[in-house]
């Protein structure tokens, strides 16, 4: 016998209703992804005011080329998360974007005219040439050349995130990370113009190298202390799986919220549903989970103003 649930409930907002009350209308209307979204909140929140818990961050590269890098910024600012895992392209953007400028663009611009004018796209965001890989080279050049004359020879990608946060502002998410002590790992480091750079600062600096066992050691370290562990993943690929593999030696997370609009039928990782993880002891079969199908640099801004008003209220 199916026991049926509560009656679904038309959402009702006034004039005066604040974004609580919209979350809290939300999860009771019954449908579709706006009860995942409820639930995604409560999850956060309950997550982010868990003293006992490790709280993890993952995000693809590409949301930093958007305004959602103000958010992912300011999440760390605040001291939400304990660790961050993300792609190389992360640290390639924050660095263009902290000294230059991206343009708003479209889907539909003309390619082969882009690549004649020296402009790079990425779905709707202009990039030009000139604000991504030369300035990229120099900037990581300069930052590695100081860090080899007080003596580095070798660093981690957590110790390369750091050194480039510290030479960045206040609109950098490196910049907080470094300020607020939280470490920036990089799994996939030498996929993307950051990687780049340090390779080829190797060969005319052959003694210096790159120490992703040291990685591990800082994750092992922070993950086999850990009473409780948990994570917000926007976006799939390694960043997303690097975060669910660590987690499997402490019997999985105990919070995860996963944004993604990616389909589980084709069997990717990026597709796959926080559930799933949970047969692979990633995820703790008592977790509070869901997975939200949705584009992020959408949805995360009302989640996190919500999240705000609601740890306010929680305190």
């Amino acid at each position: 016998m199916i026991k049926l649930g509560r009656p679904v409930k038309d959402i009702v907002i006034e004039k005066d209703t604040d974004i609580e009350e919209i979350f809290s209308e939300l999860q009771q209307s019954g449908g579709f992804e706006s009860r995942n979204l409820a639930e995604g909140l409560d999850i956060l929140s309950s997550m982010i005011s868990d003293k006992k818990c490790l709280k993890f961050l993952s995000f693809v590269g590409a949301i930093v080329s958007t305004g959602l890098r103000g958010i992912i910024k300011d999440m760390i600012k605040n001291k939400w998360f304990d660790v961050v895992i993300t792609t190389c392209g992360a640290l390639d953007h924050d660095i263009a974007r902290y000294y230059s400028n991206y343009n708003e663009g479209s889907f539909t611009l003309d390619d082969k005219q882009l690549a004649k004018q020296h402009i790079h796209r990425l779905g709707n965001v202009l990039v030009p040439m000139k604000s991504y890989g030369p300035l990229i080279e120099e900037k990581v050049q300069s930052f590695l050349e100081e860090a080899y004359k007080e003596g580095k020879r070798e660093i981690s990608t957590a110790e390369l995130s750091k050194i480039i946060g510290k030479h960045m502002g206040k609109n950098s998410f490196l910049y907080w990370a470094y300020k607020n002590d939280i470490p920036v790992i990089v799994p996939g480091i030498m996929d993307g113009a950051v990687g780049s750079q340090v390779w080829l600062f190797t060969q005319k600096h052959h003694d210096f190298h790159l120490n992703i066992i040291a990685d591990s050691e800082i994750l092992s370290e922070l993950i086999f202390k850990a009473k409780k562990s948990g994570a917000l993943m926007l976006g799939g690929g390694i960043s997303k799986h690097h975060t669910l593999w660590w987690n499997q030696y402490r019997e999985g997370l105990d919070y995860a919220l996963y944004i993604t609009t990616a389909q589980e039928f084709d069997g990717s990782l990026s597709g796959a549903l926080v559930r799933e993880a949970i047969s692979w002891g990633k995820v703790t079969q008592k977790a509070k989970q869901s997975t939200i199908h949705a584009e992020a640099t959408t949805i995360l801004p009302f989640l996190y103003a919500a999240l705000l008003s609601k740890l306010k209220h929680n305190l």
